[in-house]
């Protein structure tokens, strides 16, 4: 292959230095008349038989093409004719040449040489142009008769009339041949500049069509020198014509085996400058001799048809704007429809698309579902301007890290992916790299963000919903797992996690039908047994599985954003039952009854009124109210912040649940408006047993004892949860606990045993 890419070039050389070789012996010849004036016609058939020799090489190349073995071989036979031609003609010179004048050329070389000519301008004219509409057809083939006409005036004019008027009569064949020369350059120049994409290379094209400008040349040393310019035509004009097809030769070589195809449409301005050509006749032909009248009517039409190409081609030359202002917009709106405003990234539509195209060509396909962990957390605490800063940032790490044959893609809210087509990218190699990077800081305020991310990749037969439902299977197991990971599905995956979401449907339909119901765990005094508060808690009797436990819906209720929902009915019938009982048994019977509130409630902007409107409607007034909140929905920001300190401005009480578990529970006590601290059920367990792992039941009763010693400073009530025997009772009382809750004391109950006991503890003061 590199030798045949080689070869080429050396005929190339070959030829050149043969032209130069005659150009330099003219040069000698016409100074210091060196040499036989027959030498001249020696150049043309050395350089024809190389120009053979590379044709044939070609030919062998491309022979296998339907257009371009065709085309070659053409040639190829064209210029074993015409070498034959030359051959003829220098035999002739070198038998006949009297002086410096060549004879004329003989009747045989000139119809080898014509036949050949013939034979090039065949092989032009059947180079297909390419598939074209009707109406670009019929202004191809105007704009091409109007150059044809433009060109051939010039070379009429400059050319070939000169020979035909001149003093000394030219012989028929040479006419003949500088004429079919003539045509044969016109008609392929044209021909060329309406050549699309094809097996011909364009610029071997080209270069075919300009050799019969050679004659051209001839032509002018014939007007102007006489039967004296035969010499230089045979040694430096027409030595050109074989360079030029060894060029293309070499030229269509190096496409063929390089497979380069960089031909191009035509160009428009073509006519214009056919235009241009016919006024140069016109132009010479008004300088001459003719009257003034006549000459200021030519140069007047000349004038038109130059005003008249110039206004043509400053049309041209804004529709070529416009129409680039049209491809640019449309690239454009394709890019938006394609793309997230926001990010630059994919959008879904994107994504779908070429999903769609891996899957129908069998192509691997893997999806990586990246969804960010407690983003609205970003949001409602620091505001959606910064928010959408972190969405952009975390594109910057998708793209960095997806690698190239990855395709980063924005799904939607905080939601991304990853679509890895070609199959040399492991999917757990990217999510390792994207949980890798998301452990440093990013986006202008340097903020911390994790991911949790589900793969999928596509089995066959596969689905775009399929695999991105098994995607998003992932993603939750991924969640499930505690966060900041990465999941690959495998089947049956999703049985729980569609038990999980069907469990969701039923909630929404359980709120809908009234299957839940509100029962109320008392909080007790630990020194008289008193009932002192209530806490109420959600149960839910589902019609099919019985009584779902709390620890299923609860985080169901959560996920789909029904908590709030579900919140709000636990409120409102809390408040109307606790209104009730206080009209029934009085305002002693109960103090506070609490109610548990979420993160996800905190975050409703309607969750004040809400409180408001439950109050209210029951009568009870705020003071009466006690939210239960823990320490990781109270850390949620400034929004939430800003809605505890307003409820505590009303006069609703803030108790903080599970005290002790989290983080910043000891600074929590100075920032956040608590009136009730509730030990959790953790520092309750085993602080009554006496063989406990050592060190356990000491720290226990350490912690214990700390949070009621701050509580007590800080004027807050405390209350100890999971009381679960009397043992760990009377340790909380030596403590300094008045106030408990657990098993050991009461259940949760229902309302209307709930009442039998208020009713009961009246009875016993009264007695």
């Amino acid at each position: 292959m590199a030798e045949d890419s080689r070869a080429p070039a050396r005929y190339v050389w070959i030829t050149v230095g043969l032209a130069v070789a005659s150009s330099l012996w003219f040069v000698l010849f016409s100074t210091v008349g060196a040499g036989h004036a027959a030498i001249a016609y020696l150049a043309v058939p050395l350089e024809g038989a190389v120009a053979v020799a590379a044709l044939f090489q070609l030919w062998r190349t491309v022979r296998g093409d339907r257009t371009a073995g065709p085309f070659w071989l053409t040639l190829l036979i064209a210029a074993v004719f015409m070498t034959i031609g030359y051959v003829l003609m220098a035999v002739n010179a070198a038998l006949h040449t009297v002086g410096d004048l060549p004879p004329d050329m003989p009747l045989s070389a000139a119809g080898f040489v014509g036949l050949g000519f013939a034979l090039a301008m065949w092989a032009v004219g059947r180079v297909p142009v390419g598939a074209m509409h009707p109406g670009e057809r019929w202004r191809m083939h105007l704009d091409r008769l109007v150059a044809f006409l433009g060109g051939a005036t010039v070379l009429w004019h400059f050319g070939l009339a000169p020979m035909l008027t001149a003093d000394e009569r030219w012989s028929a064949q040479t006419l003949s041949l500088v004429g079919l020369a003539f045509l044969l350059t016109i008609a392929g120049i044209t021909k060329v500049s309406y050549l699309g994409d094809g097996p011909v290379d364009r610029t071997a094209m080209r270069l075919v069509a300009t050799m019969g400008l050679t004659a051209a040349g001839v032509a002018v040393m014939a007007s102007s020198f006489g039967n004296a310019g035969g010499v230089p035509s045979q040694s430096v004009v027409l030595p050109i014509a074989p360079v030029l097809l060894t060029l293309a030769v070499r030229v269509q070589a190096r496409a063929t085996l390089g497979g380069r195809r960089v031909s191009r449409r035509s160009s428009p301005l073509l006519p214009y400058l056919a235009i241009a050509a016919g006024d140069l006749p016109l132009i010479a032909v008004a300088v001459g001799p003719l009257q003034w009248p006549g000459r200021v009517s030519l140069i007047a039409a000349v004038l038109v048809s130059v005003l008249v190409t110039v206004r043509q081609f400053v049309a041209f030359r804004d529709n070529k704007r416009l129409l680039s202002d049209i491809r640019g917009q449309e690239e454009r709106l394709q890019h938006e429809v394609s793309h997230d405003s926001l990010t630059g990234l994919a959008n879904r539509a994107r994504f779908r698309d070429v999903l769609h195209a891996a899957l129908a060509t069998g192509t691997s396909a893997t999806v990586l579902l990246v969804d960010l962990d407690d983003f609205k957390t970003v949001n409602d605490s620091l505001g959606h301007d910064v928010g959408d800063r972190l969405l952009v940032a975390v594109a910057d790490v998708l793209r960095g890290q997806s690698g190239a044959d990855g395709l980063p893609i924005r799904i939607g809210g905080d939601e991304f992916a990853v679509l890895l087509t070609g199959g040399t990218t492991v999917g757990e190699t990217v999510a390792q790299r994207i949980l890798n990077a998301l452990t440093r800081p990013i986006s202008e305020q340097r903020l911390l963000v994790q991911a949790s991310i589900g793969i999928a990749t596509a089995a066959p037969g596969a689905t775009i919903d399929s695999v991105l439902r098994d995607a998003d299977v992932a993603m939750y197991a991924a969640k499930g797992h505690g966060k900041a990971g990465y999941v690959r599905y495998v089947p049956g995956m999703e049985e729980p996690i569609l038990a999980h979401i069907q469990l969701g449907g039923e909630l929404r339909r359980g709120l809908d039908s009234g299957e839940f119901r509100v029962v109320y765990q008392p909080v007790m005094s630990l020194l008289d047994g008193r009932i002192i508060g209530v806490e109420a808690l959600a149960r839910w009797d589902h019609p099919i599985r019985g009584q779902v436990p709390p620890s299923e819906f609860i985080a169901v209720a959560e996920r789909t954003g029904l908590i709030v929902e579900l919140g709000r009915f636990v409120l409102r019938e809390t408040c109307r039952q606790t209104a009730t009982w206080l009209a029934e048994f009085g305002p002693d019977a109960l103090q506070k009854p609490s109610v548990n509130v979420s993160a996800r409630q905190l975050h409703d902007p309607d969750f004040v009124a809400g409180v408001l409107a439950a109050l209210a409607d029951s009568g009870l007034p705020t003071s009466r109210l006690v939210l239960e909140l823990t320490e990781s929905a109270v850390l949620r920001g400034s929004q939430v912040s800003r809605t505890l300190h307003e409820l505590d401005r009303l006069g609703v009480a803030l108790a903080l649940d599970d005290f002790g578990t989290g983080e910043s529970s000891l600074s929590l006590l100075r920032s956040f408006p608590a009136k009730i601290v509730k030990l959790d059920k953790s520092f309750v367990d085993g602080i009554e047993v006496e063989d406990a792992e050592p060190g356990a039941r000491d720290a226990r009763q350490a912690v214990a004892r700390a949070i009621i010693q701050l509580a007590d400073a800080l004027g807050l009530e405390t209350v100890a949860e999971g009381i679960e025997n009397e043992a760990q009772a009377e340790q909380l009382r030596q403590l300094g606990y008045t106030l408990g809750q657990g098993y050991h004391l009461a259940r949760p109950m229902p309302p209307e045993e709930f009442t039998r006991l208020l009713a009961a503890q009246r009875r016993a003061v009264i007695a």
